[in-house]
């Protein structure tokens, strides 16, 4: 199955035919930048092309009131002076006579996304449509948007193919209140909203929008605001949020389709978001939702309105989509104090509606996000100095192309095992290096290992050129192999490790302290905590069976370690009677394709046959299967994460969830 991309000129024919100066960025330039930037890539052509069709009444009338149905199929029909009125009636919006026919197709692609999707015709997809929608309300336009496309297509996955729950990821600048509206009761639907707020004063200026609105009723902890106070967000500080809250949230709550509110107005450059985010951000966002509900990912475009920024990261998120590797992330510092509010003040919302953040600490001891506060003459100051400088034009570098190794996997297995479909074998023609030499004389002792072990060191050689992205070896010897692989690389004065061991075993002491190799153990062993910021012991009580307490030590320490150490080589190794379930490997064998362009070596021993062809098969891009409704992690499991944590978090900035006590700056 492919990736779909569904795009029709025919969204750009409509325009502000008045001067609105609050609606004169919402223009056809945007949709156009966004699929000549896919096919100035060869993006476009990669894809799988769904056609458009309009939406009928049923599908509108799903989330919209009959009233504001029939109003809007008037508008054809009007005079500029007609058009001009009926617009007042709403806020920051503008009607066109063709826009209604627009908006049909906006909402009508939608639900071609998901109709592809859902019935296998394509695992994931992209829908560049205008107008956008989540601002939209049951019966109101609303922020540039006539129909909510995305809350449609929700409640017509449900309707039509009985979808029980629905993640709805919103990434755009601004809030998506219409989706808030409509889903705040129901507890089939997680909406995740972040967006400027600035304490209420950007648009829309709603208290709603805060991080304290969790849902009603049944509803309640299924939606999940988190505002953003300040201009200039960086890479650090959504990642943050993704780790800390998103996606232990998303996995707690196992959906069975993913919509994500693709706004780029987030994204560095946007005239309405100021931020500083990367356009490679968008690629790894994505990734990281990628093996939920089993890859069933739509993504269905709203804001942006710088059209550069716009092109890049829509690309970004449809290269993830096909399964390019991902870009590097560079001088991740750790987020801002003000995300850290921001965070810390959204853990203590939801602690009570999700186990796993059940244990969460460093609570908040005031209502961070909505308090005013008078600001002193110096303060005042500074905050103007800030907003000035969210006006001056941003300058970033073109993201770096995203090259496919012409190989994705290689495997290295014994004669008797079955190379996996779709993956390269590496045989005995594979000749031996002179490293090989050193290791027979230093570690082994017959010609069998050797062999082995030559080719495993032939596949680190061809992922260093970019030959090969990926592999898997069976060996015989485990930690023998381990040993020798980071020896192997660490010689080089560059080099950079992340070793992810899953289960018991030594690991040598000069590996833990050498600052080429971060160490990440998760194991059932105590194991005396090292002074070396580089290793990194989680001991899990219940061992590596318990998935909660497993995944949530990947994504509250691994993720956020990983991804402020930028490895250029990531290892995995799950050493015998690690009794990590079957279901949570392969989610971290997917999740570790975030780093290192993807080089990654999976070390197995040779016993673990099973094993070889759902990793082959994740190394190889296919989603992870999910794993159902996680329960909560054992108590002491929990409390074990947040101490590594909080124990690290001054070496790993990326591990804080709450902002420093003493008030320090913005920079802390």
């Amino acid at each position: 199955m492919g990736t779909a991309l569904i795009y029709d000129e025919e969204m750009t024919k409509y325009k502000l035919l008045w001067v609105d100066p609050a609606c004169k960025i919402e223009v056809p330039e945007r949709l156009t930048a966004s699929h000549e930037a896919l096919v100035r890539n060869g993006l476009a052509d990669r894809c799988v092309s769904l056609p458009v069709r309009e939406a009928v009444d049923a599908e509108i009338l799903l989330v919209h009131s009959e009233e504001y149905l029939e109003a809007v199929k008037q508008t054809p029909h009007m005079t500029l002076e007609d058009l001009k009125e009926f617009t007042l009636q709403y806020g920051d919006v503008y009607f066109h006579p063709n826009i209604y026919h627009c908006a049909k197709l906006a909402v009508g692609s939608a639900l071609q996304l998901v109709d592809g999707v859902m019935m296998g015709k394509v695992k994931n997809g992209m829908a560049l449509v205008r107008p956008p929608g989540h601002h939209s309300m049951r019966s109101a336009a609303n922020g540039f948007c006539v129909f909510n496309n995305v809350a449609i297509a929700a409640r017509y996955a449900k309707q039509k193919y009985g979808v029980k729950r629905i993640l709805i990821v919103d990434w755009d600048i601004h809030h998506g209140q219409g989706v808030q509206y409509c889903f705040e009761d129901d507890p089939s639907v997680l909406y995740f909203s972040w967006h400027r707020y600035e304490h209420q004063k950007f648009w829309p200026h709603l208290r709603d929008s805060d991080y304290d609105i969790v849902g009603k009723g049944d509803g309640a902890g299924f939606n999940i605001n988190v505002p953003w106070n300040k201009v200039g967000m960086e890479n650090s500080d959504y990642l943050s949020v993704f780790c800390h809250i998103l996606l232990p949230v998303a996995y707690e709550f196992c959906p069975d389709l993913v919509l994500v509110c693709a706004g780029f107005d987030s994204a560095i450059g946007d005239p309405e978001g100021k931020m500083c985010a990367t356009p490679e951000i968008f690629a790894h966002l994505t990734h990281l939702l990628m093996n939920l509900a089993g890859g069933k990912l739509c993504a269905v475009l709203e804001g942006g309105y710088n059209l550069t920024s716009l092109g890049q990261s829509v690309c970004q998120t449809v290269q993830s989509l096909l399964g390019d590797p991902l870009p590097p992330l560079t001088d991740l510092s750790g987020p801002c104090r003000s995300a850290l509010e921001s965070l810390q003040s959204v853990r203590a919302a939801h602690r009570q509606h999700w186990s796993c953040l059940k244990h969460a600490v460093d609570l908040p001891t005031s209502e961070i996000s909505t308090k005013r506060v008078k600001l002193s003459g110096e303060e005042a100051k500074e905050q103007a100095e800030e907003e000035q400088s969210g006006t001056e034009e941003k300058i970033w570098a073109e993201p770096l192309k995203r090259v496919s190794p012409p190989v994705c996997s290689a495997v290295v297995l014994p004669d008797d095992v079955v190379c996996p479909d779709a993956c390269e074998r590496l045989g005995s023609a594979e000749e031996l290096n002179p490293h090989s030499l050193i290791l027979k004389k230093d570690f082994l002792k017959d010609d069998d290992p050797l062999t082995a072990f030559s080719r495993v060191f032939s596949l680190i050689e061809r992922m260093k050129k970019n030959e090969i992205r990926n592999g898997l070896a069976l060996v015989g010897d485990v930690t023998m192999a381990m040993t020798c692989v980071v020896q192997h690389v660490a010689a080089e004065d560059n080099s950079r490790i992340l070793l992810v061991c899953v289960g018991n075993g030594n690991i040598p002491s000069h590996i833990k302290e050498d600052g080429k190799t971060l160490v990440v153990q998760i194991s059932c062993e105590n194991t005396v905590e090292q002074e070396s910021k580089y290793y990194v012991p989680v001991c899990l009580k219940k061992s590596c069976t318990d998935s909660s307490g497993f995944l949530q030590s990947v994504f509250s320490v691994l993720l956020p370690l990983g991804y402020q150490y930028n490895p250029r080589l990531v290892l995995l190794v799950r050493t015998p009677g690690s009794e990590v379930c079957d279901g949570a490997w392969l989610q971290l064998t997917g999740l570790l394709q975030s780093f290192a362009q993807g080089h990654t070596l999976v070390l197995l021993q040779e016993d673990d046959k099973a094993c070889v062809d759902p990793t082959a098969a994740v190394l190889l891009g296919n989603p992870a299967p999910p794993l159902g409704q996680l329960q909560a992690s054992p108590t002491e499991d929990a409390e074990a994460v947040e101490r590594i944590r909080s124990r690290l978090k001054d070496d790993w900035k990326l591990l804080m969830t709450a902002a420093p006590e003493n008030g320090g700056t913005d920079e802390d």
